[in-house]
């Protein structure tokens, strides 16, 4: 145990978080209550000041921490190490790169690869970034997810301040997300939008969703249809406005359309006859975010082998999907449109007001 005084120099990282969280990242066996407590002795300086846990540190603040608090027993650690990759995995997992920069990776995330671990998830994308350091000083961070059958683009953040600013994008609904889905049947409307609450489905430990129109949490999702094949299935661009857990196959099942490939959601009449791939058809296709130095990170990704083979053996031209994002206006639903026809009316009786109100002064 040391009986100095330590001090610590903020780091660039670390700028604009708070104490506590600090503590988290650099001090991790230093309890919450022992912080708090040094905080109230006045003991745990910045830049010579008192502080407190909740408050915010700037890169440059040299931080003044008591000595290690003595523990009377260790602290049995959880986490376990991570796995060694090797050179096979190593060259997998950068293969897997398609946009690079300062602050952040584009990965086009295979299907069938989770993002992240968990019981009997071994394979992840969470296990491969050691694989990503490239030129960088510490470890990528996921800052979204997609699900385990879902392919396409990945944004991964090359430091902590990335990860702060690129989650911060994801939570306030800035980043913009495209996906292209196949779905069974062709929608009436060509384009719309499915405004469905969800909740996680009771009995299933949060593993599935349905609508709840009572208590669920607010749900969007614009679509677009870009191609069709016959009555049998149609090819559809999706924009999700909110981000709930299987949000995208859960509207589609829910307006009668399915992914194709999506038996949880879609059961037996996900699938297509012939020589389409019983694999999900959904694809991550393009993300935009603000990036952290400016301008934005706007990345396509192509598509799986076998997305791509059932778009070829339907006769669909890929060319014909991607549109600048901000020229998908939804006619969103028929209440939708009630409502913009409501407005036209209000806005029209304002008018031969104002038209009355003129004639009487004249």
């Amino acid at each position: 145990m040391s009986e100095t005084v330590r001090q610590f120099t903020i780091g660039a990282d670390d700028d604009d978080i708070r104490l506590d969280r600090w503590f988290q990242r650099h001090l991790p066996d230093t309890g919450f209550g022992v912080i708090a407590k040094w905080a109230r002795t006045g003991q745990l300086r910045l830049d010579g000041k008192r502080v407190v846990p909740g408050d915010r540190v700037a890169a440059g603040q040299v931080l003044r921490v008591p000595p290690e608090a003595p523990v009377d027993t260790p602290r049995p650690t959880r986490i376990k190490p991570r796995k060694v990759l090797g050179a096979e995995e190593t060259a997998f997992a950068q293969a897997l790169v398609i946009h690079k920069d300062a602050q952040a990776l584009v990965l086009n995330k295979p299907p069938g690869l989770a993002t992240q671990g968990g019981t009997k998830t071994h394979d992840h994308v969470d296990g491969l970034l050691d694989a990503l350091w490239f030129e960088s000083e510490g470890r990528p961070k996921l800052v979204h997810r997609l699900d385990k059958d879902t392919s396409g683009a990945l944004l991964i953040a090359r430091n902590a301040r990335a990860a702060a600013h690129f989650a911060k994008a994801f939570s306030s609904r800035t980043a913009r997300k495209v996906y292209w889905a196949l779905v069974m049947g062709v929608p009436k409307l060509e384009q719309g939008l499915i405004d469905l609450p969800l909740a996680k489905q009771p009995g299933t430990g949060g593993e599935k969703m349905y609508v709840d129109e009572a208590e669920g949490a607010p749900a969007r999702t614009r679509y677009r249809m870009i191609e069709q094949a016959g009555n049998a299935c149609a090819w559809l661009e999706l924009q999700p406005l909110t981000g709930r857990t299987h949000q995208l196959r859960v509207h589609l099942a829910a307006i009668g359309h399915p992914i194709v490939g999506d038996g949880k959601y879609g059961g037996r009449d996900a699938f297509l006859t012939g020589s389409i791939s019983r694999k999900m058809h959904l694809h991550a296709r393009r993300i935009r975010v603000d990036h952290l130095d400016g301008g934005v990170v706007d990345v396509v990704a192509e598509l799986p082998p076998h997305i791509a083979e059932s778009f070829a053996g339907l006769g669909f031209d890929e060319a014909r999907g991607d549109l600048p994002l901000d020229e998908m206006r939804p006619k969103d639903t028929r209440a939708g449109q009630a409502r913009k026809a409501a407005h036209q009316a209000r806005d029209a009786r304002r008018a031969r007001k104002g038209e009355r109100r003129n004639r009487g002064r004249a």
